[in-house]
């Protein structure tokens, strides 16, 4: 009894203590305000805005992971002989990064657990961030306010980008060694000051002594704190702007309808995090990855067979695969198109058009309106058919970079299967926006059809004068709603053929993006609440161009 009372005591003293601090910050900084505010915010609920916290909650897994594994990785590249447990390897010359990498695996209790946990995370994360990043451009989501927000995710997918790679070469293994030395290959093709970017960088000739230090520092430090940075950023500009939503009944242009923060949206994230944390952990279980046991320590005169990167890398090795060969001299410099193309140029024109297309678009449109209601891809046929070729051109660069195993595996020679695939980097990205484009245009006539005759019940009548015909029935309130609730622009004019190159420009990528469009049915009254729906939030204006819903 004594303890008990004791007990109470000091668990009362606890909660005296933790009401007087609030009530002291409360009174120097508006917390009640915050708190009232932010735990009452409306988050909508649809699957696909799950995809953002997927990506954050793999993060949470790698920095977990990722913390453990520092405690007993080494990156340094002094030699000595393997005395560990695996025997195949034992007396071999190996650098401590690969034998610490080792020794996590085999005698560290739980090492292999947390590296393969460690591996599947991160690709986890980058395939995340991927997917986010389609569902914000194919709904439209980057449009203003959110602008910077988009620029903030695409600079978060690099950096991703980069976090992989510096992990990926950090065991000093044959695989990562080799992509390594395509790195080194990369950065020597860039003109005039590649030379000294890769003298810096291995500080001295390939390979040198000192790139896995610097790796390390960057993968433990560096991009982990700038990606911390960049993910509250990110965080508190949802938050601020509130997030987007599909049009439904009650939901408009300016309000949000969702379940509060708490307890309803923090109640299902914590379960997904969970979800997340205990799917890892399941792959890192049961599917192997990174085996670097197998392929040995790093050599630089051997190149082990099957050498492909991790997936989000991959389309920088089929570029290098189907680039033909070719170089240019000029003043006493060498120009090797055949890397410079493929690994320098085309990810910083990917990137290039990543971080402006939100600007390209609202230039195109001239839309200065604020859009929290979320696009079908459907209604905006050309940005969804540029998506779908970009992942179609993307795909091919992709398989491109595991052509050898394709061939090994197929039975179909190694040349033949590059020249398609040459050929398929230029047609199927066209194909695919052509074929993207009708298949949009058709479901909006199918929407149309919907309005205006109704759904098909599946029943055949038959009249007494014997004629047959197919009942309809009208659509639900919520599917009507949302095929009439859309901000679909109207191509801008033409100016002239005396107005300035920019101009005419303009209004000719107007004509393209919106030129080709389903209008549907609709009453002069329905045209009215449709505009309203879709009004700017800040000025009470309609929508950009002439509100079809």
């Amino acid at each position: 009894m004594l303890l008990k009372r004791r007990g109470e005591r000091a668990g009362e003293r606890v909660r005296q203590a933790g009401f007087q601090a609030y009530v002291a910050a409360d009174r120097r900084s508006p917390v009640s305000e915050l708190a009232d505010r932010l735990l009452r915010k409306a988050f909508p609920d649809h699957w696909s805005f799950l995809l953002g916290e997927i990506a954050l909650y793999g993060f949470v897994v790698l920095v977990v992971t990722g913390t453990y594994l520092t405690l007993y990785f080494d990156p340094s590249l002094a030699k000595s002989p393997y005395t560990g447990p695996y025997r195949p390897l034992q007396g071999l010359l190996v650098s401590k990064a690969y034998d610490s990498t080792l020794h996590l695996s085999f005698e560290v209790r739980g090492g292999l657990l947390i590296r393969q946990m460690h591996h599947w995370a991160a690709l986890v994360f980058v395939a995340a961030i991927g997917v986010h990043m389609l569902r914000v451009f194919f709904t439209g989501a980057f449009r203003r306010p959110r602008e910077l927000n988009w620029v903030i995710g695409v600079t978060l997918f690099l950096l991703a980008l980069l976090e992989g790679f510096c992990g990926y070469s950090l065991p000093d293994d044959l695989l990562s060694g080799t992509g390594l030395r395509t790195a080194d290959s990369i950065l020597q093709s860039i003109p005039v000051v590649g030379t000294y970017l890769g003298f810096f960088a291995w500080g001295g000739s390939f390979p040198g002594d000192a790139i896995n230090r610097r790796l390390y520092v960057a993968h433990v430090l560096f991009v982990p704190g700038a990606l911390i940075a960049l993910i509250t950023v990110h965080l508190i500009m949802v938050v601020y702007l509130k997030h987007t939503q599909w049009a439904a009944p009650g939901r408009t242009n300016r309000n949000v309808v969702g379940q509060p923060m708490f307890p309803s949206f923090i109640a299902k994230s914590a379960g997904l995090s969970l979800m997340v944390a205990g799917v890892t952990a399941l792959m890192g279980a049961v599917a192997q990855i990174n085996p670097v046991w197998l392929f040995g320590p790093y050599r630089p005169d051997q190149v082990s067979t099957d050498a492909q990167p991790d997936w989000y890398v991959g389309f920088l090795e089929g570029a290098l695969r189907l680039m033909p060969g070719a170089e240019t001299t000029v003043a006493g410099h060498t120009l090797m198109w055949n890397v410079l193309l493929p690994a320098v140029v085309l990810p910083a024109l990917l990137f290039a058009v990543l971080y402006t297309y939100p600007f390209f678009e609202r230039w195109v449109t001239g839309d200065l309106v604020e859009h929290h209601l979320c696009d079908r891809p459907r209604d905006r046929p050309t940005r969804t058919g540029l998506g779908v070729a970009a992942l179609a051109f993307y795909a091919v660069l992709l398989m491109a970079g595991g052509n050898d195993v394709i061939a090994l595996w197929f039975g179909v020679p190694l040349n033949a299967l590059t020249w398609i695939f040459q050929v398929a980097l230029f047609v199927l990205p066209v194909a695919s926006y052509l074929v993207t484009k009708r298949v949009c245009l058709a479901l909006q006539r199918h929407d149309r059809r919907l309005l205006e005759e109704g759904e098909e019940t599946g029943e055949v009548r038959q009249d007494l004068a014997g004629g047959m015909s197919e009942p309809h029935e009208p659509i639900d309130k919520a599917r009507h709603y949302a095929l009439l609730v859309r901000d679909v622009p109207r191509p801008v004019e033409h100016p002239g053929r005396r107005a300035p190159l920019r101009h005419r420009l303009r209004a000719s990528l107007s004509r393209w993006y919106y030129g080709d469009r389903v209008d549907m049915p609709m009453t002069a009254e329905q045209r009215l609440q449709a505009g309203g729906r879709t009004a700017d939030p800040v000025a009470g204006g309609v929508g950009s161009g002439e509100p079809e819903g």
